[in-house]
């Protein structure tokens, strides 16, 4: 019991005193707070009092595309620790290959009445994927908040981090080093998020030939097969959309015998988990993950308490964090 009691309030950033009176019932406390305590519970997977279990949280979809890029689970761990402060329960849908998809999440959150949703990467990001779903949530009026760039026209809130920025902080960087050979390893043609990357690099660039720019899925798999074509085509620097691509790019550069920073240099993107422990540490953009996650649940439940919320984009600086996988190329 002591150990609920502490992990309660240190989630929900009150003492133990005060979810113990929302436990037994006791007055004392107010109902934000007492709405925070109980969806504590819930999220850290604890059982309600028998007499507080017919009094269920406000649900919210937590929609993730994958959480094999550590990048999500950081975001999770934020949007819903900051939902649970304010008594707000997340549901947390994760789409698998071949599994549920973006579209069924959505039917099966409508049937629980959630008071809103959260998409932290996901379809509303390609262009030529199916919107269908999107429409439904508007229609139904529910709260929906977007992380990451988005295609137009949707109408919903959203934050972001700014994809221009974090390319031209990676190129100029590049560039710094001596490197004239830069390319670039983006996701799908339709990928918003990757489509402005490419746009930033061509304007700070001046020039960017077409075949130093590769396509790849987002994994380590997929950055190491772009990466490999931009290494044959005598590219030394890589930039990357994510961080499972610049791991994959290390791998390729790797495999065909070249030294990392020595002769390829690779800047990820996102700064997640675990990027100061590769070898060499990934030179990185970091996204403001804490803001950016609380910035959107704000949104989220601004709209919830009825507020007009303006459907545009909020955009957040990102940082460079230079450390070991780049280097001056070699010289000719």
């Amino acid at each position: 019991m002591t150990r609920r009691l502490a992990e309660v309030a240190k989630k929900v950033g009150v003492s133990e005193a005060t979810v113990s009176r929302v436990l037994n019932g006791k007055p004392g406390v107010s109902e934000a707070t007492r709405q925070a305590v109980l969806s504590a519970l819930d999220v850290l997977g604890y059982e309600r009092p028998t007499q507080l279990r017919g009094d269920r949280a406000r649900l919210v979809g937590l929609v993730l595309p994958e959480l094999q890029n550590p990048i999500f689970p950081a975001f999770a761990e934020v949007i819903g620790g900051a939902l649970a402060q304010l008594g707000l329960t997340p549901v947390l849908c994760t789409q698998t290959k071949g599994g549920v998809s973006e579209a069924d999440y959505v039917d099966l959150l409508l049937q629980q009445q959630v008071s809103g949703v959260v998409f932290a990467g996901g379809l509303f990001a390609q262009a030529d994927a199916p919107h269908d779903h999107y429409r439904l949530l508007a229609e139904r009026n529910i709260p929906v908040v977007l992380v990451n760039a988005a295609i137009e026209h949707l109408g919903f809130p959203g934050v972001s981090c700014d994809d221009a920025v974090a390319v031209e902080q990676a190129w100029r960087h590049l560039a710094s080093l001596g490197h004239e050979r830069i390319g670039l390893v983006l996701g799908p043609s339709d990928h918003m998020p990757s489509a402005r990357k490419l746009a930033a690099a061509r304007a700070v660039a001046g020039h960017l030939p077409d075949e130093f720019v590769a396509r790849a899925i987002f994994s380590i798999e997929g950055g190491h097969a772009a990466a490999s074509r931009l290494i044959d085509r005598g590219v030394t620097g890589i930039i990357c959309a994510s961080d499972p691509l610049a791991l994959g790019a290390i791998r390729a550069a790797r495999r065909k015998g070249f030294g990392v920073p020595s002769q390829v240099s690779v800047v990820g993107y996102d700064d997640s988990a675990f990027m100061n422990c590769t070898e060499p540490p990934l030179t990185t953009v970091r996204q403001p993950i804490e803001a950016m996650g609380r910035a959107a649940v704000e949104l989220l439940n601004a709209q919830i308490g009825g507020a007009a919320v303006p459907s545009e984009e909020l955009l957040f600086e990102p940082e460079l964090v230079v450390r070991g996988s780049t280097a001056q190329p070699p010289r000719e």
